[in-house]
């Protein structure tokens, strides 16, 4: 191994430990009453930076109608410096972020370990904060924090119980009428109320907190950052931007418009037509002749975002091991869809299911690898960059659109994809980030010569990876997102959402660090006047889940630029 790669980085054995310990606590019981405002209960210390999980009560308007007692409180993962102030309102900052499109707090782990530890580094104590939409609290991780494979595959899809839970199953539409209403106006209240809980000083929050996000989560800030929260524009105590001492945008800008985040919803979802206008859209959404929360048939639903974290499970259980995930997995139309989707060669391949994933044998980290690297999966706003294939030969993917094709649509990034070329053949093992490079690498090539990857591509560990899908409270994924929070910001100008722009000047009265992905969404389509930081060989995710140490040695520049931004007076 290339020992200036790896320096910095805990031995396995001890982060192997590490992660069991945050596995076990996966099922967390509240460190206060069930009737108390609020709640904070430990996950785990390890490498100096102490996380919990905290819970504060909010209630929903009545308006929104019936919804479980859940979604009356709002959640975060509190991620703190072991050596500092346990108060939030003494740290030095208070980063606070807002997740993208079909994203939980969970997906944040790795960036907020990562940033919190390089400021204690330089004797400053922050704090990160990464948040959960209350959409999120329809989710039951109950199976997944068993910290067992077939556990969760039996919890979820065969009714089996876990810890004397039985799984009450994925929630349909019929069961989502008070998500009609969470567009845009509730998600920017729930950050302020739950500011306003949590660092009841205003001045404290004007003076410490960096409000910021990724991707979506970007233009939720801007929305924030110009919103008026208690109805009368002439007192601006209350403004969002005076919530702020900052913005923070990972790969993402910090604006009221979707604009720059063409290419991260899917076509084939269910998203309505917003031509419609904002009346008879929502009109649909009341009545639930829309849908109310966002899917699509392969990947992007409740079902199958579940297999995400259940492959974490297994990468974390047995890395090495080989992977019986796909056989184990009960034979339904929506898995099989996306297995093929995933695993699919070419159109033929997809359209017959032979040979299919099962045909393969893959290690648990693989099965992993080949779910969320950007040389497998083909949706550029879930791609991470964790490493390659190893032991056998690889193949191009050439669905759903052909290897090194000029005409590929932004949604599916540029980079080649790969495949296992031979079924029932050898057991093939996956290369994590910081071994791609080295001098036993079989460097992999196209079938046009060009290599799949190299060193500077690759920067995310794949077990750091696995610890955020599947060892965390929080989900990394957000089963079921509000389909009215993009129909709120895709009609932005229509009258019922431009009126929430009541400070359009919040957007630029703090400071604001963009940080973007080198081969990400807005890749090349920034405005230089940002100034933005780029993190060279980085996909969408990989500004939260990259590795602390980098293959050329250096340290992560996404906290590394978020730590600078911390210690900037405003």
């Amino acid at each position: 191994m290339n020992t200036s790669r790896s320096r910095g980085r805990t031995p396995r054995t001890l982060r192997a430990a590490a992660l069991a310990v945050l596995l076990t606590t996966g099922a967390f019981t509240p460190s206060a009453s069930a009737d108390s405002a609020r709640t904070e209960t430990p996950v785990g210390t390890s490498g100096g930076v102490t996380e919990t999980v905290v819970r504060v009560k909010a209630p929903l308007p009545a308006s929104f109608g019936a919804r479980p007692a859940a979604c009356d409180w709002l959640s975060y993962l509190r991620y703190r410096s072991s050596s500092g102030p346990v108060s939030s309102a003494d740290a030095d900052r208070v980063l606070v972020a807002q997740p993208g499109i079909l994203e939980g707090a969970g997906a944040f782990d790795s960036v907020a370990r990562n940033t919190v530890t390089r400021a204690a580094e330089q004797g400053r104590h922050i704090e990160f904060w990464a948040l959960d939409r209350r959409s999120n609290c329809l989710e039951d991780r109950t199976g997944i924090a068993s910290g067992d494979q077939h556990s969760a595959v039996d919890y979820y899809y065969r009714g089996k119980q876990v810890q004397g839970r039985t799984f009450a199953g994925f929630v349909g539409n019929d069961k989502l009428g008070w998500m009609a209403k969470l567009g845009i106006e509730q998600t920017v209240r729930d950050e302020y109320d739950l500011l306003a809980a949590e660092l009841p000083d205003q001045g404290v929050r004007k003076d410490k907190v960096l409000c910021g996000g990724h991707s979506l989560g970007g233009v939720i800030t801007g929305y924030f950052a110009a919103a008026d929260f208690d109805g009368d524009p002439a007192t601006t105590a209350d403004a969002g931007h005076n919530q702020c001492a900052g913005y923070f945008a990972l790969d993402t800008t910090v604006s009221t418009s979707l604009g720059d985040l063409s290419g991260s919803i899917p076509d084939d979802t269910n998203l309505p037509d917003v031509g419609l206008g904002y009346g008879v859209v929502q009109a649909g959404l009341d009545s639930g002749l829309l849908p109310r929360s966002l899917s699509a048939p392969v990947l992007l639903n409740p079902e199958t975002m579940t297999l995400l974290a259940i492959a974490g499970v297994g990468a974390l259980q047995d890395p090495a091991g080989e992977a019986d995930l796909p056989s184990y997995l009960p034979a339904n139309t929506n898995i099989e869809a996306t297995n093929r989707f995933l695993f699919s060669k070419d159109t033929a391949t997809f359209l017959t299911g032979s040979p299919a994933v099962k045909d393969f044998r893959l290690t648990n980290e693989a099965i992993l690898g080949s779910l969320m690297d950007d040389q497998s999966v083909p949706l550029a706003f879930l791609q991470s960059s964790v490493g390659f294939f190893d032991g056998g030969p690889v193949t191009d993917k050439n669905f759903p659109v052909a290897n090194g094709s000029s005409s590929q649509p932004g949604l599916f990034g540029t980079e080649y994809k790969a495949i296992p070329a031979e079924p029932h053949g050898p057991l093939y093992t996956w290369r994590n980030y910081d071994r791609v490079g080295d001098p036993d690498d079989p460097g992999y090539r196209s079938s046009d010569g060009t290599p799949f990857t190299a060193a500077g591509k690759e920067v995310t560990d794949i077990q750091e990876l696995a610890r955020s899908m599947a060892a965390q409270p929080l989900d990394f994924t957000e089963q079921y997102f509000p389909t009215k929070l993009v129909t709120d910001l895709e009609l932005a100008t229509s009258p019922q959402v431009k009126r929430l722009v009541v400070h359009p000047d919040g957007l630029t009265a703090n400071p604001t660090l963009t940080v973007l992905a080198g081969d990400g969404l807005l890749a090349g389509r920034v405005p230089a006047d940002l100034h933005p930081v780029v993190a060279d060989g980085y996909q969408h995710l990989d500004v939260l889940t990259a590795a602390p140490v980098q293959n050329n040695g250096r340290p992560e520049p996404v906290s590394t630029a978020l730590t600078e931004f911390a210690r900037t007076p405003r």
